[in-house]
């Protein structure tokens, strides 16, 4: 059955189109129109807001196009969709803000404090992957899925986290860059261990773990997130095999592999990114080598 049938808001969901174009407006705005009423501040860079554009295109691909409605009507597509909003948008937000915009935001008396405790690598890791693996326990699961209010809290928090959990690797402050080379290739790894007993949980599962894509009832609820209400009442809909050809425990276990699978493309990148940066460094000359090159001494 077609997706037409829920209609142009819940398809592409205008307000938050809306949403992300006034931040990508205000965005540019602050680098680049009202810039110079900022002390410290520097030119925005081509990289810098070429990174902050893409990560507000996925962004509202992820959770404004028909992408969002699918991720209600199929397991695996809600799985996409949580590891591109987690994994692939966060980093891309930090390397798009200018070092002088993080500097303004992150030493304010106010942030200061709690921006550093939650980046610290260990709380940050913990946090993150914690609260992930709770949101994948069936009953919580089937919670947030069917309330409005805690649905959006829930995975606003999980963004601010997947933030605080990327920010040890990917922010660019000289005085934040606390981890060497062998250090972020671990907190890499270990991001890897702690988010694959969530995946392994969903992908080995003998049955179906959650009503809102198994029990129409509860499917119906959850659907009510992204199509008005209006809309789900002139529609007859029996429940998510509608509009899924694979069994429900199929479809489940393609989600957890999927989920899995993007994980070690992206932190697969990231790593090389590492090693590279990492190899660079050490092939750069010492302080001493360097005024030797420049002051080489005779030869006696």
């Amino acid at each position: 059955m077609s997706l037409e049938i829920f209609g142009f808001r819940a398809l592409w969901s205008p307000f938050f189109f809306l949403f992300v174009l006034l931040i990508l407006v205000g965005y540019y705005m602050l680098t680049i129109k009202y810039r110079s009423r900022f002390k410290h501040s520097e030119p925005l860079t081509r990289r810098q807001g070429v990174y902050f554009t893409i990560g507000m295109v996925v962004l509202y691909v992820i959770k404004g196009s028909p992408v969002d409605l699918m991720g209600h009507l199929m397991f695996y597509a809600h799985m996409i969709q949580m590891a591109i909003l987690y994994l692939v948008v966060p980093p891309l937000v930090i390397m798009g803000i200018p070092q002088w915009v993080w500097r303004s935001a992150i030493h304010a008396k106010w942030i200061k404090p709690f921006f550093k405790f939650f980046t610290k690598p260990l709380i940050a890791l913990i946090l993150f992957n914690g609260i992930f693996s709770i949101y994948h326990i069936p009953d919580v699961f089937d919670i947030v899925k069917t309330d409005m209010m805690l649905h959006t809290v829930y995975t606003t928090l999980l963004f601010l986290l997947a933030t605080f959990m990327w920010w040890p690797i990917v922010n660019e402050l000289p005085e934040m860059d606390n981890l060497g080379g062998l250090k972020k290739v671990g907190y890499v790894f270990a991001n890897g261990v702690l988010l694959t007993p969530a995946c392994a949980l969903i992908i080995f599962a003998d049955n179906p773990m959650y009503n809102t894509y198994s029990d129409p009832n509860a499917w119906a609820q959850a659907l009510q997130l992204c199509v008005p209400s209006t809309t789900l009442a002139s529609l007859n809909l029996s429940g998510p095999e509608m509009f899924n050809s694979m069994s429900l425990i199929h479809d489940q276990q393609l989600g957890g592999v999927i989920m899995k699978i993007i994980q070690e493309i992206v932190y697969g990148i990231v790593l090389a990114q590492i090693f590279f940066a990492w190899y660079k460094k050490e092939q750069e000359p010492t302080a001493i080598e360097k005024e030797h090159m420049l002051n080489p001494q005779p030869i006696k």
